[in-house]
């Protein structure tokens, strides 16, 4: 799953990377929690991109009480475009939320641990997600979204049996083009992220509490946890015979 991540790059750095007109001055968050606005990247039908604001934790367009409404903030990448909450939205209404990591916690006995997962080389990324935009009958509107998650993969398995769907930039064009790619043409980017691209690092328990925010939320204690390296085929002498 994701339930808490961070987003520290510079605005024009984002601007720059994403590829959207608008000039926004987002402060850098070191430990982004549901319920709270978060930054997403969304493109019109002539493939242009756009910065969004959205609340973090998906309302259906057809909910009749967003008060009632449970807590979407992920969507399992598997079964999404056929949930009712998250089908319209897969369809028609798919962003990329920008990252430079995210928390996940480990269980040991009755304690758990925070990890920072980050990238190896320290870039940023972007999660696969979806928004939507809540009409309540008061005509107020709510923009909403939620983080799609994936199998672990090789690393993320020490942790936890999800992740969030992290999408190449390659594939950023085709997750964001809802006219021409349905959600059965983009289901193979949901894949799990590749075991190498990676690292897991243990950050300080402070991260807990969503009131702090801070860079000191993201300093290592211990070296990185990186997946383990892809084993060599053993080779065997062949038996007597085999060759003829």
């Amino acid at each position: 799953m994701c339930g808490r991540y961070a987003m520290t790059l510079p605005p024009e750095a984002a601007r720059r990377l994403f590829g959207y007109g608008e000039t926004p001055n987002f402060p850098p968050r070191y430990n982004i929690a549901p319920t709270q606005p978060i930054a997403v990247v969304i493109a019109d039908l002539d493939g242009s991109r756009h910065f969004r604001l959205v609340r973090w934790g998906l309302i259906p367009g057809w909910s009749k009480d967003a008060t009632t409404q449970s807590l979407l903030f992920n969507a399992r990448s598997e079964t999404a475009a056929d949930k009712p909450s998250f089908r319209a939205a897969m369809r028609h209404r798919r962003c990329l939320v920008p990252a430079d990591g995210f928390f996940e916690w480990k269980r040991q006995g009755e304690a758990r641990f925070p990890y920072y997962i980050r990238r190896r080389d320290g870039g940023p990324m972007a999660f696969a997600g979806i928004w939507e935009t809540w009409l309540g009958t008061d005509g107020s509107e709510i923009d909403t979204g939620a983080i799609l998650t994936t199998a672990a993969n090789g690393l993320m398995a020490r942790l936890h049996d999800r992740m969030p769907v992290i999408l190449p930039p390659e594939s950023w064009a085709d997750w964001l083009d809802c006219a021409n790619h349905r959600p059965e043409d983009v289901r193979e980017l949901t894949r799990p992220a590749p075991d190498d691209l990676l690292e897991a690092i243990a950050v300080s328990e402070r991260v807990n509490a969503v009131r702090n925010d801070d860079g000191g939320l993201l300093e290592p204690l211990a070296e990185p946890v990186v997946a383990e390296p892809a084993q060599p085929a053993r080779k065997t002498r062949p038996a007597q015979g085999e060759l003829f």
